[in-house]
């Protein structure tokens, strides 16, 4: 039997054996991303005399924000792409490809012009598209719906991202010091280089063997649907970015990078409003799902919330370390993009202390509910922009000295909590509040907001710089403010979601 066959696989830690490639590609992909990630911003604003593109700090933190953004957005893309066309693994292996292809566009800057640096990140928010979504699913399938296992085996899987997060920017910070930004872009193409090839040679023959013991379709050649007309959509997709690719090197389109994400930021708020709607009115929902419809709406706007603060990671927070934070510890000047690990570090030390304890206050019965997560993830994020509040005074009030590197660590160490309050929570609760018959849109809206926060925070990370500096205090607060008053918002309603969460409950066991 299938699952019996499944139990049986042990290999890596009590689990399948392809977890355990799929582990170090997904590693090496993320190595691949957070090792370029802080530099972009640093690399954009730094002056031409220095290697940089000499942007100001709005416009290059636009970017930074316009690039991750994309990144979410196109994971609906991809994973329309996998289902219809290539399958989940070929959907892997040309997103590995395509990433691979941008990492070294953008080291051949240094050698050509501009163009290639904004070429080579259109190529890996394409290739990211393809690879993000589709590597989470394959590690699903190696589970049966059953297995108690599963659970488990997407920590093991989220711990391999969380390690590569932490080890690229303390590698790539230490190179570009001494060797150049193109060394550091370079490092990630590397590391790309190396998931492409553990997921190719290793993970697809071993999800190959486990398929076929399972009795399952072969994983290389299978999609879920078989879209004749898949093919014609993506050529013409990738016309489309072809064709603004070509003008806007030529300098026929005038790209303003500011303008962009501030239009696209409006346009995700009105479309994602208008969807909302229409799954509410014009879907013919029962009444149970038209509430949960409306409870996934109120989720929606607090995570686009927390991820706006939190996605200020690789640019305000990038550039503070960079000239505001003393970064000197025995005579080493620490990398700026070093404070990026804290991140990473932090949630593999404090993310399974939030499982055991999320599970000792259940069987107790004190669980905190979703709704009070979420609220408590906004207001850790608060705290941490307090403390940034507090961080921009005493830069102001000391202005030829820095300031000490803990307050951007206890910054991040607040931030990461919040992190783990509301993104594996929300993950869940989403699968769990979503309708059966559009699971999957409710998913894609989900991480939209992921997207929408990193537009937002990149409108807002740019304004860190000495020529801003009076207005720093002002900035942060602001941030305070807004995450507070959701907070707020989210206490007063938590009595009539939990209510109606209540009546989904009865009316479903009615």
């Amino acid at each position: 039997m299938p699952n019996n066959l499944q139990q049986n696989d042990q290999a890596f830690f009590g689990h399948p054996k392809p977890l355990k490639s799929l582990f170090f590609t997904e590693l090496w992909e993320r190595f691949s991303y957070y090792g370029i990630r802080p530099l972009l911003i640093l690399y954009m604003a730094a002056l031409v005399s220095e290697g940089g593109l000499g942007l100001d700090r709005p416009s290059a933190s636009a970017t930074v924000g316009l690039f991750a953004g994309s990144m979410y957005l196109m994971t609906i893309l991809g994973g329309w792409v996998a289902d219809n066309w290539l399958g989940q693994a070929k959907s892997v292996w040309y997103g590995s490809i395509i990433i691979a292809l941008g990492h070294l566009s953008i080291a051949l800057t240094a050698l050509f012009s501009p163009f290639f640096f904004y070429f080579g990140l259109v190529l890996i928010v394409i290739g990211s598209g393809l690879f993000k979504t589709c590597i989470s699913v394959i590690v699903g399938t190696l589970y049966s719906a059953q297995d108690s296992r599963r659970d488990a085996g997407f920590s093991i899987f989220y711990m391999g991202i969380n390690l590569g997060s932490f080890i690229a920017p303390l590698l790539t910070g230490f190179l570009i010091k001494d060797y150049g930004w193109h060394i550091g872009f370079g490092i990630g193409g590397i590391g790309m280089l190396i998931a492409l090839v553990i997921f190719r040679w290793i993970a697809v023959p071993q999800l190959e063997h486990t398929n076929t013991l399972n009795g399952q379709a072969n994983t290389w050649n299978s999609a879920v649907n078989d879209n004749p007309n898949a093919p014609k959509w993506v050529m013409l997709f990738l016309s489309i970015v072809a064709v603004i690719v070509g003008l806007t090197a030529t300098g026929v389109i005038q790209v303003n990078p500011i303008a962009v994400v501030t239009y696209l930021t409006i346009s995700i708020c009105i479309i994602v409003a208008s969807y909302f709607s229409y799954l509410y009115f014009f879907t013919h929902l029962e009444s149970i799902d038209k509430k949960k419809i409306l409870i996934c709406l109120v989720l929606f706007v607090a995570a686009a919330l927390f991820w706006a603060a939190f996605e200020q990671k690789p640019t305000s927070f990038n550039l503070f370390a960079q000239d505001f934070t003393d970064r000197h510890v025995l005579g080493f000047e620490v990398p700026a993009v070093w404070f990026q690990s804290a991140n990473p570090l932090f949630i593999i030390i404090f993310a399974p202390v939030a499982a055991w304890l999320w599970v000792k206050l259940g069987k107790r019965n004190k669980d905190p509910s979703y709704i009070s997560k979420f609220i408590i993830a906004l207001l850790l994020a608060a705290a941490g922009f307090l403390v940034m509040t507090f961080a921009s005074y005493s830069v102001l009030n000391h202005p030829n000295s820095l300031v000490s590197p803990m307050w951007l660590i206890s910054t991040l160490l607040l931030m990461t909590l919040g992190e783990i309050c509301l993104s594996p929570v929300g993950l869940s609760t989403m699968t769990k509040l979503a309708p059966t018959i559009m699971r999957g849109q409710i998913m894609g809206l989900w991480f939209t907001a992921s997207a929408l926060g990193n537009l937002m925070a990149g409108l807002i990370g740019g304004h860190v710089s000495a020529s801003e500096i009076a207005n720093l205090p002002t900035l942060f607060l602001r941030c305070v403010i807004a995450l507070l008053i959701g907070a707020i918002v989210l206490f007063l309603l938590r009595k009539p979601i939990l209510k109606l969460v209540n009546d989904c409950h009865e009316q479903k066991a009615g």
